[in-house]
């Protein structure tokens, strides 16, 4: 369904140390805005909301709402840095048209 590197594991770690979130979810998902129509919501929550998918990798839980698996299907959570910017970095085949700024994208019409 989705990847996630190990890079993005380790970093999504020392994310949870730091704001005391050890055992909590990232939850990844899609909500409207930005130039092209989606951003990406990538923040933790303490459990799974009913109804949502639960992926595990080592010992990171990713909470998906069904709602978004098909426009996140394939996708891969990666990390980057570099001398302007460190964070997530998602690759998703789904996505079609991103924005100039980098901030939102559009979604394959077969995906919607």
């Amino acid at each position: 369904m989705i990847e996630v590197t190990l890079e993005a594991i380790e970093n999504i770690q020392r994310l949870q140390i730091e704001n005391d979130t050890i055992g909590w979810g990232l939850r990844f998902g899609l909500t409207g805005g930005g130039c092209s129509g989606y951003r990406y919501v990538l923040e933790f929550e303490e459990a799974l909301p009913a109804g949502d998918q639960m992926y595990t990798f080592d010992d990171i839980k990713v909470f998906i709402s069904n709602k978004h698996i098909s426009k996140l299907k394939g996708s891969m959570i990666g990390w980057k840095k570099s001398l302007m910017e460190e964070g997530f970095d998602i690759t998703n085949p789904q996505a079609t048209r991103p924005c100039g700024c980098g901030e939102s994208i559009d979604i394959k019409e077969e995906a919607k």
